[in-house]
């Protein structure tokens, strides 16, 4: 079963019932400054969607990686001269540009309207739920509020964010550090139902001696045809085999098929610990939309600045 591109559940009351977001994050904290704000966002996204299907996962990926870094404040849209910001760590150098462009052009867009009210890293939360929206997924209530940080270093990434051979217990380390739960992770890591990776992320795995045993043999040929041994490195292959193009829950159904991408892809199958949510999102759609779209509020709220703690950037990419 899959969420069809037509069909957007939506998550009624979810913030009520989650409780008040983290630093006073609000519902329609723009209201009265700039109450286009999501309209104005939602039209840049389309468009751009409609050039490039790349700006899905893109801006999806933009958006985990900038808050499990400094929090969710924008610092990864930092470009430095020297190739010392955030955006310059090793493990966001495959972050795809169109996630990037999405964002500015969308700050564009929006400082046309409302000029200096606006955070980037607000920009960035509603960009990454319509990328969703737009795709096939799931509705669901953004909480703004958030301001720009004042640090972007590529040096404090690492050990930050999951890497493609973790084990279950290092997933659900990193992401309780985050405030998410197992359910919340497991949800989250459906987003790689759209989007790509480079060979050199997962070619150990489909290359072992002996074979990787929690991978789909005709998954591996698969996998090696697009990516011989020799080929280089930064050829890129859809994450989802079926549905690459749509937000939906096919990621499951694939990890029960043993075709998962990474490793830390099909532990959430192979581990007893997190196999019931894999197949329960496998088999309930809506079940997946609802867990999904809460573990998004909830990501949004990671290491939010507010008041004094950061500014609203003029440039996405640069400090004031």
């Amino acid at each position: 079963m899959e969420v069809g591109r037509g069909l957007c559940v939506v998550v009624v009351l979810l913030v009520t019932a989650m409780g008040q977001g983290d630093a006073q994050l609000r519902q329609g904290f723009y209201g009265l400054t700039c109450p286009l704000v999501e309209g104005i966002v939602r039209q840049t996204v389309a468009t751009k969607i409609s050039q490039t299907f790349t700006t899905v996962p893109a801006t999806l990926r933009l958006f985990f990686h900038d808050c499990f870094v400094e929090g969710c404040d924008a610092s990864v849209l930092i470009a430095s001269p020297n190739g010392d910001a955030e955006k310059d760590a090793d493990d966001n150098l495959s972050l795809a540009g169109d996630g990037f462009d999405t964002v500015i052009k969308a700050k564009t867009a929006v400082e046309a309207a409302c000029p200096g009210v606006v955070s980037c890293a607000d920009i960035l939360a509603i960009a990454a739920r319509d990328v969703v929206v737009l795709s096939g997924g799931p509705v669901f209530p953004v909480e703004l509020g958030r301001r720009d940080g004042h640090v972007s270093q590529k040096l404090r990434v690492a050990g930050n964010l999951p890497l493609p051979n973790f084990t279950l217990d290092e997933l659900n380390s990193m992401f309780q550090r985050n405030n998410l739960s197992q359910t919340d992770m497991v949800a989250l890591s459906g987003a790689h139902t759209v989007g790509f990776s480079h060979c050199n992320r997962f070619s150990s795995r489909i290359y072992s001696n002996p074979p990787d045993p929690t991978v789909d043999p005709a998954y591996a040929q698969q996998l090696r045809s697009s990516c011989p041994s020799n080929v280089d490195p930064s050829v890129a292959v859809n994450m989802d085999p079926t549905t690459p193009n749509v937000f939906d829950n096919a990621y499951y159904s694939n990890l029960v098929a043993r075709k998962g991408m990474f490793t830390s892809d099909e532990v959430l199958f192979s581990s007893s610990q997190s196999r019931g949510t894999v197949v329960d999102f496998a088999n309930n759609p809506a079940d997946f939309a609802t867990a999904f779209a809460a573990a998004m509020v909830k990501l949004g709220r990671t290491g939010v600045k507010t008041g004094e703690q950061g500014e609203i950037r003029r440039d996405c990419a640069a400090f004031n």
